[in-house]
């Protein structure tokens, strides 16, 4: 008698045991359910549009200029090359540009070849010593003044002049703030008009409307030997809009 009461026992033991595991795994997989189904989007959103804008003014100046020089002697034209461009960095420098913003950019020296139609070879026919130095301007003031005077320095070729800003990224958050700020204006208005309420931001992305524009004014060629003008030319840096684009979805009740 006594053995078959233990089995009875162990038997409702067991039962309730495995309702006890039962109604645990019903209510952990209820709170998951929750957790995962607050993760998602909710049921009612808006999501908006807008763009901010500010206008960009250049406040740096690029330029590159060359001394090109031909001969038959290597030696000699690289000496020769050399002062030129000493000649040339330091009348830069004179002009307020700091070392750091000047750097030889290219430094070439080739040969050059021509074809005997007679012997079906090709021989060395004298050399090109070419120099290249890039220069960043932070006075705009002074890029009409060191181009024109760069040819009186042996310089034989002036690449283009380009203007930009030296800190992109203070631009970018001017427009970016701008666009949240009507973004979020556009947000309340839509859901006043639609008798909603907004309870909070669930999701936002950004795109820039193009890199910060450079505005490209100059150049002054005329060949490998052509020479410029020491008269100083007519310079505009201009400026131009920075866009960004955001959405942003709001949850609303």
């Amino acid at each position: 008698m006594n053995i078959q009461m233990k089995e009875i026992d162990f038997y409702q033991i067991l039962k309730s045991v495995l309702m006890v595991v039962v109604i645990v795994a019903v209510l952990i997989g209820t709170h998951l359910g929750l957790e995962w189904g607050n993760s998602l989007y909710p049921s009612r959103s808006i999501t908006v549009s807008a763009e901010g804008k500010t206008t960009v003014s250049p406040d740096i100046a690029k330029l590159s200029f060359s001394v090109i020089s031909e001969g038959g002697n290597p030696a000699a034209l690289e000496t020769d090359n050399a002062k030129k461009v000493t000649a040339a960095v330091d009348y830069v420098k004179s002009q307020g540009v700091d070392d750091k913003d000047i750097r030889t950019s290219s430094y070439d020296l080739s040969p050059k070849y021509v074809y005997n139609d007679t012997t079906r070879k090709s021989y060395i026919d004298g050399y090109t010593m070419t120099q290249t130095t890039s220069v960043k301007v932070r006075d705009l003031n002074k890029v009409a003044d060191i181009l024109g005077g760069l040819s009186e320095r042996g310089v034989n070729q002036i690449g283009s002049v380009t203007f930009t800003v030296d800190d992109p990224d203070k631009y970018l958050d001017q427009a970016r703030a701008d666009a949240f700020n009507k973004a979020a204006a556009k947000a309340k208005l839509m859901a006043e008009v639609n008798r909603v309420r907004i309870v909070r931001v669930t999701n936002f992305y950004e795109s820039q409307g193009g890199p910060i524009p450079y505005y490209d004014t100059y150049s002054k060629g005329g060949g490998a030997l052509g020479m410029g003008t020491s008269v100083a030319p007519s310079i505009s840096a201009g400026s131009s809009d920075l866009t960004v684009q955001v959405s942003v979805t709001y949850e609303i009740e």
